[in-house]
């Protein structure tokens, strides 16, 4: 990546860290609590429900979080955030209540939010346009990393239940204090028609980056689906326990393998190119997948060729987006993205679920494949004439 200075340098190293510690955290939370109240006799729909939690604090807060951010500059929030992120995770372990639980992962979600909306939209809004997609893709493989990583930690809950909630916190911690060393900085200051209030903002960031916020979207839908259906749909058609976990895992390690590789091609070919080819490639593979369920090697090489081709739909969604919107609305955009990121993390774990209940006919893997499909002529019908107007408007 291209740095104006060594100070940006520190800075992007800082942000970056703070979100892979992010992604660690809640990469440990799903898997961690899941277990624990399993092993307490909580039944699965209501660990299915705590587990929203995370999800529903981040649209509650996505209103409220963009005036601040003008307002105050970017080291704020992302202050306040840590705090509240470090606070619930140290909270843990005093009070085991299914309802207290779930406030603390909703203030999870609220803390996590404002870290990531704060510090993906100071590095759109900082980075050379030139290596964009590379940086948000450095950005992008540190939270999938922190991700991966996190679900070791539940192997702790052997020697104390409370470990893995501590050291998370403190790992939370040490993150945190980095922020203090950067000088707070605010987006770019919205003038004439950019200055609107409100929905008018929002209408404006959503007419000139829709097709942008696709990508989240499926991320989002991708991440929670997989990892919540999957294993159950896998079950029932008589998989190994122990080779659910690797087909899941293979699916993000092949995004963590191109993620870089993908956002600097990005930088050179076009974001929607990448998005189009990846979402197209691994409709293909989950459809191709769906019938050779009957191998489970099969399934596991197809989840990994697809993870390469559509893990990185977040991060190249962002980069997408700073392409296509002025930058006055870029914490707009960001916004719109985190909103479009949870609302497919909700649906994405619904949609599949009913489907798994009423369609018993075909494979789970087809929805996924249809998504994908659909996405993927979005971007080839509309974005060719959207691509035209940006760079006219250039």
């Amino acid at each position: 990546m291209t740095y104006f200075s060594d100070y940006s340098k520190k800075r992007f190293t800082i942000l970056v860290l703070i979100v892979s510690i992010s992604g660690f955290s809640q990469g440990m939370l799903l898997p961690l609590i899941s277990i624990i109240f399993e092993r307490d006799g909580v039944s699965s729909a209501l660990n299915g429900l705590n587990a929203t939690g995370l999800y529903i604090g981040t649209l509650l807060i996505s209103p409220f979080i963009e005036q601040p951010l003008r307002k105050w500059g970017y080291k704020p929030i992302i202050l306040v955030g840590g705090a509240l992120v470090f606070a619930s995770l140290l909270a843990f372990p005093f009070w085991k209540s299914v309802t207290f639980w779930f406030v603390l992962r909703l203030l999870i979600g609220v803390g996590d939010h404002a870290l990531h909306y704060a510090t993906q939209t100071w590095i759109t809004s900082t980075a050379d346009h030139k290596s964009l997609g590379k940086g948000m893709a450095i950005y992008g493989l540190s939270f999938s990393i922190g991700f991966a990583v996190g679900p070791l930690m539940v192997k702790l809950i052997e020697i104390a239940e409370a470990l893995p909630f501590i050291i998370s916190s403190i790992m939370c911690l040490f993150a945190w204090s980095f922020v203090f060393f950067l000088q707070n900085e605010k987006p770019e200051r919205l003038t004439g028609d950019l200055n609107a209030r409100g929905w008018q903002r929002y209408k404006m960031a959503i007419l000139f980056g829709w097709m942008a916020f696709l990508g989240p979207f499926v991320y989002g839908f991708l991440e929670s689906s997989l990892n919540a259906l999957f294993p159950v749909y896998a079950l029932r058609k008589g998989y190994e326990v122990g080779m659910i976990p690797i087909i899941l895992s293979v699916f993000t390690f092949g995004g963590i393998l191109t993620q870089v590789p993908l956002g600097a091609l990005g930088d050179k070919v076009g974001r929607r190119n990448i998005l189009m080819v990846g979402s197209f490639g691994g409709a293909m593979l989950f459809a191709i997948a769906s019938f050779l369920e009957h191998s489970q090697l099969a399934v596991a090489i197809a989840f990994f060729l697809t993870g390469t081709l559509v893990g990185s739909m977040f991060s190249l969604g962002i980069t997408y987006m700073a392409d296509l919107t002025p930058k006055e609305l870029l914490p707009t955009g960001n916004l719109l993205c985190g909103i479009a990121l949870s609302i497919g993390s909700l649906t994405g774990p619904f949609l599949g679920g009913v489907y798994i209940e009423y369609v018993k006919n075909y494979s789970f893997l087809l929805l996924v494949a249809m998504l994908l499909l659909a996405v993927a002529m979005v971007l080839l019908v509309f974005g060719r004439q959207k691509h035209k107007q940006t760079l006219m408007a250039k």
